[in-house]
């Protein structure tokens, strides 16, 4: 299956009309969409478009909770805990990252930890929100098991995704990457291509390593083992232990300290999934002058990105500047859908009863009859 390109503005309002369907009164609707498209826009395409089967199945099966809100259930000057009450996972995490801002500008540091969510898009969002604001973001979230422990066989932590985000210029410093080689939606658009998977990757059900991503999604969904290798491989001699011990990490932040769900419990509820996430901010005028704290990062950054080059390479990029060269292009030249995304964009329009045609104009549906829906 191939890829078609469509603009920002058409995405966006097609976002826009979905959720305002799902109940999202404008403003909420806003976050989600912002959240979702700028995925696509920096390139993140497994946590883009093609993650709307996923918030749509989830709204329909009850499983994510429109009109429920987040509440704060504890609270200090510097930390909160949030029950998110199986609300939209977008929602509760701008909420809760805002008020890790407000803590960090008040008292320095603000911390707060989160249960009863739901999927919240691409961690780096939230990060940003901090470095947006002149101070230091992390964010984190444990998610449906996912990642085999290091000579295990069986999914026992998720994704588990870490950002962190810190103003600098020309570009802010951006890192955000899961503590599995790879997210379990980059095995979903995989799959949609019909490609088999790179080496060390994935796993089957006996700890032995596959290409096979239908039979691994299928594995994961069934939670019949296998799943996908911690950062490092599957061997300690790679460095398994440490994509391990950083997953472990995020499951600290999020459903440790919030009493939460732990991710081999996430998704196994009938009427929630219990994704637990994770907020710091931290403000560098605790630190001294931040206006030195910037410059200081500025000129380190520019040092990397000017080091000795490889032999046979040109450029050594700097976290999160990828992104700001793939947003420009998307900006310009339109984002890219899969084909099997475009069939699930269209069952999404039936089931809400929007026209697909007024917003894809021209688009023949291409369906393949051995896509395997890996969401649900």
């Amino acid at each position: 299956m191939g890829y078609v390109k469509w603009s920002y503005k058409t995405l966006n309002q097609f976002c826009s009309d979905v959720f305002e369907k799902f109940g999202f009164d404008q403003t909420d609707s806003n976050t989600i969409k912002d959240v979702l498209l700028s995925a696509d826009l920096l390139g993140i395409e497994s946590h883009g478009m093609q993650r709307m089967v996923r918030y749509y199945k989830g709204i329909e099966k009850g499983i994510i909770h429109p009109k429920e809100k987040p509440e704060v259930v504890f609270e200090t000057p510097i930390s909160a805990v949030v029950d998110g009450h199986a609300g939209m996972g977008q929602l509760i995490a701008a909420f809760s990252m805002k008020k890790a801002i407000e803590k960090a500008k008040k008292v320095g540091v603000g911390i707060v930890s989160v249960r009863n969510s739901n999927h919240f898009g691409i961690a780096g969002y939230y990060a940003k929100m901090a470095s947006d604001e002149g101070l230091i973001g992390l964010s984190c979230t444990n998610s449906e098991a996912i990642m085999v422990p290091t000579y295990g066989r069986k999914a026992m932590i998720g994704s588990n995704p870490i950002a962190i985000a810190a103003p600098a210029e020309p570009y802010p410093f951006l890192f955000d990457a899961s503590t599995t080689v790879v997210t379990r939606g980059k095995l979903e658009m995989y799959n949609k291509s019909g490609k088999p998977l790179p080496d060390n990757w994935a796993l089957d059900e006996n700890g032995r390593p596959s290409n096979d991503a239908p039979h691994v999604l299928a594995n994961i969904a069934g939670k019949l083992g296998g799943g996908i290798m911690p950062l490092g491989g599957a061997s300690m001699v790679t460095g398994s232990h440490k994509g391990y011990g950083w997953g472990m990490v995020a499951e600290l932040f999020s459903s440790m300290l919030s009493l939460g769900t732990p991710s081999d419990e996430t998704c196994t509820f009938p009427d929630k999934t219990g994704i637990c996430h994770g907020f710091i901010a931290i403000n560098p005028k605790f630190f001294g002058d931040e206006a030195d704290f910037k410059s200081h990062l500025s000129e380190f950054l520019k040092r990397l990105r000017e080091s000795p080059k490889a032999d046979g390479q040109d450029k050594i990029y700097t976290h999160g500047e990828k992104e700001v060269f793939a947003r420009k292009d998307r900006l310009e030249n339109g984002i890219p859908v899969n084909d099997n995304t475009m069939v699930e964009l269209k069952d999404l329009c039936d089931y809400l009863h929007l026209d697909f045609a007024h917003y894809f104009k021209g688009y023949q549906i291409h369906k393949d009859p051995k896509f395997f829906d890996s969401n649900y």
